[in-house]
Order: structure tokens, then C-alpha cells, then sequence
């Protein structure tokens, strides 16, 4: 079991070794809801959740967030290729 641990932690494993990519993506809502108490409107809540899923996206695939918004706010958003 030992070992097995210890490949997945090694630079070799394709595989993460936790779990937490999920929750890393759920912790900005989650803090934003703490410190604010919560979303005002259903509305705000869906776009928050739409902007932050584009960026993460934006970020899995190389590009610079900041880029990803300028094209997204100039009415060309960028779109991820499927391959």
C-alpha cells in the first residue's frame, strides 16, 4: 500500500493525487456566500457561477484569464477547442 501511495505521489502518476479539484472550484461561491452572506438575486448567482466556470475553463486550458474576459467583454468569447 506503501508503494502504491508513493507512485501516486511521484511526478510519474497522470492521476491527482487528492480529490480537490472539485472543491477548489466551489470554494470562491462558497467564500463569497460567507463574507456577503450570501447571492442578493438568482440572477447574480447564475452569472457569478457562469464567469467563474468561463476563467477556470480559460485557466485549465493555458490561456490568461484577463485575455478570456477582454474577448468575452469585446463580444468574441473565447470557446474551447475540443480535441
Amino acid at each position: 500500500m506503501k508503494r502504491a501511495m508513493a507512485w501516486c505521489r511521484s511526478a510519474r502518476s497522470p492521476f491527482p493525487f487528492d480529490n480537490n479539484a472539485a472543491e477548489r472550484e466551489v470554494r470562491m461561491f462558497k467564500f463569497r456566500q460567507k463574507i456577503s452572506g450570501g447571492m442578493r438575486t438568482l440572477t447574480g448567482a447564475e452569472h457569478f457561477c457562469h464567469l467563474r466556470s468561463h476563467l477556470a475553463t480559460a485557466t485549465k486550458c493555458g490561456n490568461n484569464p484577463l485575455d478570456a474576459l477582454v474577448q468575452l467583454t469585446s463580444g468574441r468569447p473565447w470557446v474551447p477547442t475540443i480535441n
